[in-house]
């Protein structure tokens, strides 16, 4: 994680971008991970952890029927996430994240290691759909902030 997060502060420092999280399944790990780089104040700009419905309604924007036709764990839940936290941010790319960690709070539909990474840089948008199996609360969060930092990376080359 910290080798890929010095990555991209060195990256996006070069290239003189900034960057900005909405967080709800992995509470602030991602944010966490660049503000632990030296130098990362030149490039990160804003980290929300909207960790409840309300917060990704009331601050995030996203539309309560959103949320109650979707879920919070959903496709179109992240779209949202990521699309108006770049609106909110203003940053070269934005990036949401909503998920189950567990280990409860799964179901058949939407089990325990199911996340959404939303990426928004410029006019492309990019949501991946991941599956972490087998894996416990922090394993799921970590894998789900590297799979992150490598779609910032790979979004910048």
């Amino acid at each position: 994680m910290k080798k890929l997060s010095k990555k991209i502060v060195s990256l996006l420092t070069k290239k003189k971008m900034n960057i900005s999280f909405a967080e709800s399944c992995t509470g602030g790990l991602l944010a966490s991970s660049i503000t632990s780089i030296s130098g990362s104040s030149k490039v990160f700009t804003l980290g929300l952890v909207t960790y409840s419905n309300n917060a990704k309604i009331n601050i995030l924007k996203v539309q309560k029927n959103i949320i109650s036709r979707h879920g919070a764990v959903s496709h179109q839940t992240c779209t949202h996430m990521v699309k108006n936290l770049n609106k909110i941010s203003k940053t070269n790319i934005s990036v949401s994240i909503t998920g189950v960690a567990g280990p409860n709070g799964g179901t058949k539909q939407k089990p325990v290691g199911l996340v959404y990474i939303g990426i928004k840089k410029g006019n492309k948008l990019l949501v991946k759909k991941y599956f972490f199996k087998n894996k416990n609360r922090q394993q799921i969060q970590r894998a789900t902030v590297n799979k992150a930092l490598n779609l910032v990376l790979s979004i910048n080359k």
